[in-house]
């Protein structure tokens, strides 16, 4: 008699490739941003920052990049944020200077500069007041006055793993929360569920909340495979949450529940960053030099509209809320 064979169990399904692979950028990417772009495009265009300094901007049409900024120095750019006019991009470097580039009709010029005092891993972070006005909150050792009416307050992450909010017009701390043992490396924040989400050096996102009376509690803590997160973003529609790993990957998660979606496993290297489009579109940046784009669980049509300027970093990271 022959033994009947094992039922053998149901495979796995293989993680999603990506749409495409943008190559190019010659360096470590450490900074992306999806802005519009200019009128009839029907993709948006995507901006990186590189480890030797350089900004490309790159055509999700063509895929390849339309413009390479160098303003810079060689030094690693850590930030990226186009103004509310849409034509105007703001950069933060490693050489200590943030950059203001007129990128109207076809222009790649810097139109001004503000020197830094802060030489660590803190990015800056735009306050949206509309068309003709804005407020930026950048890393420094002092403090200095700031027009700041109405009342704007400030999320910042630390080294030493904690989230606070400030109220930029008093220049004092309204709450303090310990979120991790190690440095805030990235954060993002849901103005509408008033509720954000950290990753940090250690092997868990913190899941933090924010009352009305402006205190800030850890409502929950997701446990990670491995450790190192160097940045976290929700997607517009606040329906999905993606996090860059030290381990190569990217992770997708459900941001109501905190469910585990998906593991990118693309890069050969350090992720460094994650960007949404408003279309739902993901990239991720990497120190193999390339940016993976990614189309998971498509936006709804009735998606609202994207948050307001955000930015994160390993010394202190900053978001504006109001």
């Amino acid at each position: 008699m022959t033994a009947p064979l094992p039922t053998m169990a149901a495979s796995p399904l293989p993680p999603p490739d990506p749409q495409f692979v943008l190559r190019g950028t010659q360096s470590a990417v450490h900074a992306l941003h999806f802005f519009g772009g200019a009128r009839g495009q029907e993709r948006p265009l995507l901006l990186s920052g590189s480890l030797s300094g350089l900004v490309h901007i790159w055509s999700l049409q063509t895929r390849r990049a339309v413009a390479t900024l160098d303003g810079h120095g060689g030094q690693c750019v850590t930030w990226l944020q186009t103004l509310p006019q849409g034509h105007q991009l703001l950069s933060q470097g490693r050489d200590l200077k943030l950059r203001l580039w007129d990128l109207a009709e076809g222009r790649n010029a810097v139109v001004d500069s503000v020197p830094l005092e802060s030489l660590g891993f803190c990015r800056s972070s735009v306050l949206a007041r509309g068309q003709e006005r804005w407020m930026l909150a950048m890393p420094g050792r002092g403090s200095e006055e700031a027009d700041s009416s109405p009342r704007p307050l400030l999320l910042a992450g630390y080294e030493d793993g904690s989230v606070a909010l400030w109220d930029v017009s008093e220049r004092k701390v309204c709450s303090r929360v310990a979120c991790h043992t190690e440095p805030v490396m990235g954060f993002d924040f849901d103005s509408q569920k008033a509720r954000g989400v950290s990753g940090s050096a250690e092997k868990a996102l913190a899941v933090w909340s924010l009352d009305e009376q402006q205190a800030l509690q850890v409502c929950r803590t997701h446990e990670l495979t491995n450790p190192g997160i160097a940045d976290v973003k929700i997607r517009p529609d606040r329906k999905i949450l993606a996090t860059a790993g030290w381990d190569h990957r990217v992770r997708v998660f459900h941001w109501r529940t905190m469910k585990p979606l998906a593991v990118l496993s693309f890069h050969s290297a350090t992720v460094h960053c994650v960007a949404f489009a408003t279309d739902g579109l993901l990239a991720a940046g990497s120190g193999d030099q390339r940016i993976s784009i990614w189309s998971l669980y498509p936006v709804r049509s009735d998606a609202s509209t994207p948050l307001l300027g955000h930015a994160e970093g390993g010394e202190v990271g900053a978001h504006a809320l109001a």
